[in-house]
């Protein structure tokens, strides 16, 4: 082989060129549990999807070139499914009326020829929902989320499917807050502590302990506007008020707008 040929060919092996499915990486974090996907997007280009280009009724790798993967740090629960930490491959069975989910054990898989239904850890029934307008590439999203819910969703052309994700957090974080506020430790987490307690109704007289000392160590208006709250929701409602329009208060005099119009509501909710 020449030089000139040599130099060619490894010129060629060199060029890298866009995928026609391009691979994406997502994580999200739902509670204290890290959720993360890996998957190629295909795009419809003209083609009819499912029914099609996706037939209905046969193991679909849930996106293109190498089989889904999605893994958890904890264990969650998927349309009320128990599912333990771990990576999984993610494959779906397509039916224009009802979608059939599968979690299987082996996450490194090149598409489906080496599927084995016996390593399944879950198999999932979700009801597809008919989108007005089409998704040209297949995307996996997770959305909305909150503490302790999320929305797993497959969506590509006019179909999405999704799967109530669910953690559980509450009651393992609640055990580590305690351990840490009764710690000798001086710097403590007054105010994450107190918001904790008060948006999951735990021991409410703590939590106004708690956000007394972050008031003692600085007068913020956000933690008058966290008293408040704790105060309206242990029946407190005069102090409530007070507390409350100490903290509009405060933001007035910082031109905070947005959290005047917010403390305002809280007001307006009590009168």
């Amino acid at each position: 082989m020449s030089n000139t040929t040599t130099a060619v060919t490894q010129q060629a092996s060199a060029l890298e060129f866009p995928a026609a499915s391009p691979l994406c990486s997502l994580k999200q974090r739902v509670g204290l549990t890290d959720v993360q996907v890996s998957y190629s997007r295909p795009g419809i280009k003209g083609r009819k999807v499912f029914g099609a280009l996706v037939p209905y009724g046969k193991l679909w790798r849930a996106g293109a070139n190498q089989a889904t993967k999605i893994s958890f740090s904890t264990p969650v629960k998927l349309n009320g499914t128990d599912i333990a930490a771990g990576a999984y491959a993610l494959f779906a069975i397509p039916n224009k009326d009802e979608w059939i989910l599968i979690i299987n054990k082996d996450s490194e898989q090149a598409g489906t020829g080496k599927y084995d239904e016996k390593l399944d850890v879950a198999r999932i029934q979700a009801k597809p929902e008919v989108l007005q307008h089409a998704v040209e590439n297949y995307t996996i999203e997770i959305d909305p989320v909150d503490d302790e819910t999320a929305s797993l969703n497959l969506v590509w052309e006019k179909t999405k499917v999704s799967l109530k994700l669910e953690v559980v957090y509450v009651e393992k974080l609640l055990a580590q807050v305690e351990a840490a506020m009764a710690s000798d430790e001086q710097k403590k987490p007054f105010v994450q502590a107190a918001l904790f307690f008060l948006n999951h109704s735990k021991d409410l007289k703590k939590a106004d302990e708690w956000i007394d000392a972050a008031i003692a160590e600085r007068a913020a208006y956000p933690f008058f506007f966290i008293k408040a709250r704790i105060l309206a929701k242990l029946g407190d409602k005069k102090e409530a008020l007070n507390v409350a329009k100490k903290a509009r208060e405060l933001a007035t005099q910082a031109d905070d707008l947005g959290f005047v119009s917010r403390t305002d509501e809280f007001l307006s909710g009590l009168n």
